[in-house]
């Protein structure tokens, strides 16, 4: 065990005494601190499954029941989400060769990967998370760019009846012998096919979502699987994520609700950027006019959006449509 790993064993166990003593938040401030209740994760949790099917609901095991939360609505999970390139494949472009790193005011620094969909500072994160508006602006764009000349008159279109079939146009060959030859080369050939290293290989993850009582917000738990649905080592998990937040702040601990010792995205930053999202998805907004501004509902959706930048090739972010 290396020095860095006794040393995430024995914050794990100081995290979990800490988060025990700590008191349940009552009060909603999540506007002004990014952090949410327990009431609140639950009605985000409903409106992210009500929006995502693909994530459910589960209590966990009977000891490990939190009583801040319904019995059956412990945890959030999605299964089967897949992750076809590693992360080190998006690490590093031509324009990007340095590694950043920000001291914060607490003393703590905080890495940035140099991915393409990861942003150097929160304020970029947070520019990251587009409105509907700015969505519905990018889609018009697309649309304009659009070449109608390109596309083809539908009377120029031929009637699938008149295409011809290709049983029609092919002649029954007479020779047994010469049918026989073609019928093993084509079927080496596909057999050499699959064998070959060219094969897509895809690995998938389970990916939870919890409660965290010490830092009042969610926090993500993955789980993976190889191509043969083994499960990952801890090593091939951090495969699959930025490297700079590799032991740092993705660590290997205990799920709280399940015996299980999955990688885990630490929340010590989450309600700060998740705060700085809020703001600037806020801005132009009457302060009066609640419908128009975030509502708490809406959090674990941007909350997702936002881990993205940690495990950009885990793909679960496909499901979210709001």
């Amino acid at each position: 065990m290396s020095v860095q790993d006794a040393y995430n064993k024995v914050f794990s166990n100081f995290q979990r005494v800490r988060e025990y003593l700590a008191p349940v938040l009552k009060n909603s401030k999540f506007k002004e601190t990014g952090c949410i209740t327990p009431e609140e994760f639950l009605a985000a949790g409903e409106f992210l499954v009500y929006k995502c099917p693909t994530w459910q609901w589960e209590g966990g095991f009977d000891d490990k029941k939190k009583d801040y939360l319904p019995t059956d609505k412990q945890f959030l999970v999605t299964r089967n989400v897949p992750c076809i390139r590693r992360a080190r494949q998006m690490e590093f472009t031509e324009d990007e060769d340095q590694e950043t790193q920000i001291d914060a005011d607490d003393g703590d620094s905080w890495m940035y990967t140099h991915s393409t969909r990861v942003t150097k500072t929160m304020d970029e994160i947070a520019q990251t998370i587009m409105t509907e508006e700015e969505e519905e602006a990018e889609i018009r764009k697309g649309l304009e760019k659009l070449d109608v000349e390109d596309i083809p008159d539908l009377d120029d279109i031929p009637d699938m009846d008149d295409i011809p079939d290709m049983d029609d146009q092919v002649e029954e060959e007479e020779d047994p012998v010469s049918n026989l030859y073609f019928y093993y080369y084509y079927y080496f050939t596909y057999i050499n096919y699959l064998s070959l290293d060219k094969v897509l290989q895809v690995r998938t993850y389970d990916v939870f979502i919890t409660y965290d009582k010490y830092y009042q917000t969610p926090r993500i738990w993955l789980f993976g699987y190889d191509e043969e649905r083994r499960p990952l080592t801890s090593t091939q998990v951090f495969e699959d994520v930025s490297q700079d937040y590799v032991k740092k702040t993705v660590t290997i601990e205990t799920h709280p609700h399940l015996a299980l010792s999955l990688a885990s995205i630490h929340p010590c930053k989450h309600a700060e950027v998740m705060k700085r999202i809020i703001e600037r998805m806020s801005d132009g907004t009457d302060s009066q006019d609640e419908e128009k501004g975030i509502r708490v509902d809406q959090y674990l959706i941007i909350f997702l959006k936002f881990m993205s930048s940690v495990i950009p090739t885990i793909d679960y972010d496909h499901t979210i449509s709001t």
